[in-house]
Protein backbone atom coordinates (compact mmCIF):
# COMPACT_ATOMS: atom_id res chain seq x y z
CA UNK A 1 0.00 0.00 0.00
CA UNK A 2 3.12 2.57 0.58
CA UNK A 3 4.38 2.24 -2.87
CA UNK A 4 0.59 2.63 -4.33
CA UNK A 5 0.19 5.91 -2.26
CA UNK A 6 3.73 6.89 -2.61
CA UNK A 7 2.88 6.57 -6.33
CA UNK A 8 -0.59 8.36 -6.06
CA UNK A 9 1.38 11.55 -4.10
CA UNK A 10 3.54 11.88 -6.87
CA UNK A 11 0.76 11.62 -9.49
CA UNK A 12 -1.07 14.26 -7.50
CA UNK A 13 1.82 16.75 -7.03
CA UNK A 14 2.61 16.61 -10.79
CA UNK A 15 -0.78 17.22 -11.63
CA UNK A 16 -1.39 20.52 -8.76
CA UNK A 17 0.30 22.44 -11.33
CA UNK A 18 -1.54 24.06 -14.31
CA UNK A 19 1.92 24.27 -16.45
CA UNK A 20 1.91 20.21 -15.89
CA UNK A 21 -1.68 19.98 -16.35
CA UNK A 22 -1.68 22.12 -19.79
CA UNK A 23 1.21 20.00 -21.13
CA UNK A 24 -0.95 16.46 -20.16
CA UNK A 25 -4.12 18.24 -21.87
CA UNK A 26 -2.42 18.95 -25.27
CA UNK A 27 -0.31 15.51 -25.14
CA UNK A 28 -4.07 13.78 -24.98
CA UNK A 29 -4.07 14.59 -28.66
CA UNK A 30 -0.86 12.76 -29.34
CA UNK A 31 2.74 12.83 -28.68
CA UNK A 32 4.97 16.00 -29.04
CA UNK A 33 8.25 17.09 -28.95
CA UNK A 34 9.04 19.10 -26.01
CA UNK A 35 10.06 22.04 -28.25
CA UNK A 36 6.28 21.79 -29.06
CA UNK A 37 4.99 21.90 -25.67
CA UNK A 38 7.13 24.78 -24.62
CA UNK A 39 5.81 26.89 -27.54
CA UNK A 40 3.20 28.61 -25.69
CA UNK A 41 4.70 29.19 -22.31
CA UNK A 42 6.72 32.84 -21.59
CA UNK A 43 9.00 30.24 -19.26
CA UNK A 44 13.00 29.50 -20.70
CA UNK A 45 13.33 25.72 -21.75
CA UNK A 46 15.54 24.89 -18.97
CA UNK A 47 12.34 25.67 -16.89
CA UNK A 48 9.95 24.29 -18.80
CA UNK A 49 12.54 20.92 -18.43
CA UNK A 50 11.81 20.48 -14.89
CA UNK A 51 7.93 20.18 -15.34
CA UNK A 52 8.51 17.33 -17.79
CA UNK A 53 10.69 16.16 -15.49
CA UNK A 54 8.44 16.20 -12.75
CA UNK A 55 5.97 14.10 -15.36
CA UNK A 56 8.22 11.81 -16.11
CA UNK A 57 9.07 11.11 -12.50
CA UNK A 58 5.63 11.15 -11.47
CA UNK A 59 5.44 8.34 -14.25
CA UNK A 60 2.49 10.41 -15.91
CA UNK A 61 4.56 10.41 -19.01
CA UNK A 62 6.99 8.85 -21.40
CA UNK A 63 9.52 10.32 -22.83
CA UNK A 64 11.88 9.13 -25.86
CA UNK A 65 14.81 10.80 -27.82
CA UNK A 66 15.49 10.14 -31.36
CA UNK A 67 18.68 12.27 -32.32
CA UNK A 68 18.41 15.68 -31.07
CA UNK A 69 14.21 15.84 -30.20
CA UNK A 70 12.82 15.06 -27.10
CA UNK A 71 9.41 13.17 -27.55
CA UNK A 72 6.65 13.20 -24.89
CA UNK A 73 3.34 10.91 -24.76
CA UNK A 74 0.84 10.72 -21.79
CA UNK A 75 1.75 7.18 -19.95
CA UNK A 76 -2.12 5.82 -19.56
CA UNK A 77 -1.63 3.48 -17.14
CA UNK A 78 -0.97 6.34 -14.25
CA UNK A 79 -3.92 8.10 -15.44
CA UNK A 80 -5.55 4.26 -14.57
CA UNK A 81 -4.14 4.66 -11.02
CA UNK A 82 -5.72 7.99 -10.52
CA UNK A 83 -9.30 7.05 -12.16
CA UNK A 84 -9.10 3.32 -9.42
CA UNK A 85 -8.39 5.46 -6.75
CA UNK A 86 -11.15 7.81 -7.91
CA UNK A 87 -13.55 5.08 -8.18
CA UNK A 88 -12.81 3.81 -4.75
CA UNK A 89 -13.52 7.29 -3.08
CA UNK A 90 -16.47 7.87 -4.70
CA UNK A 91 -17.83 4.86 -3.58
CA UNK A 92 -17.32 5.79 -0.49
CA UNK A 93 -19.03 9.32 -0.92
CA UNK A 94 -21.86 7.78 -2.62
CA UNK A 95 -22.71 4.62 0.14
CA UNK A 96 -22.44 7.84 2.50
CA UNK A 97 -24.71 10.15 0.48
CA UNK A 98 -27.24 6.76 0.46
CA UNK A 99 -27.24 6.17 4.31
CA UNK A 100 -28.08 10.52 4.87
CA UNK A 101 -30.84 10.24 2.21
CA UNK A 102 -32.15 7.16 3.85
CA UNK A 103 -31.94 8.82 7.19
CA UNK A 104 -33.55 11.90 5.68
CA UNK A 105 -36.33 9.95 4.21
CA UNK A 106 -37.21 8.04 7.55
CA UNK A 107 -37.01 11.60 9.79
CA UNK A 108 -39.58 13.40 7.24
CA UNK A 109 -41.61 10.00 7.42
CA UNK A 110 -41.76 10.25 11.23
CA UNK A 111 -42.61 14.04 10.92
CA UNK A 112 -45.18 13.86 8.82
CA UNK A 113 -48.31 13.31 10.52
CA UNK A 114 -50.73 12.07 7.77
Amino acid sequence: MDHYSDRLDGIFLALADPTRRAVLSRLAGGPASVGDLAKPFTMALPSFLKHIRALEESGLIRTSKQGRVRTCAIAPESLAAVETWLAAQRAVWETRSDRLDRFVTRAQQKDDPT
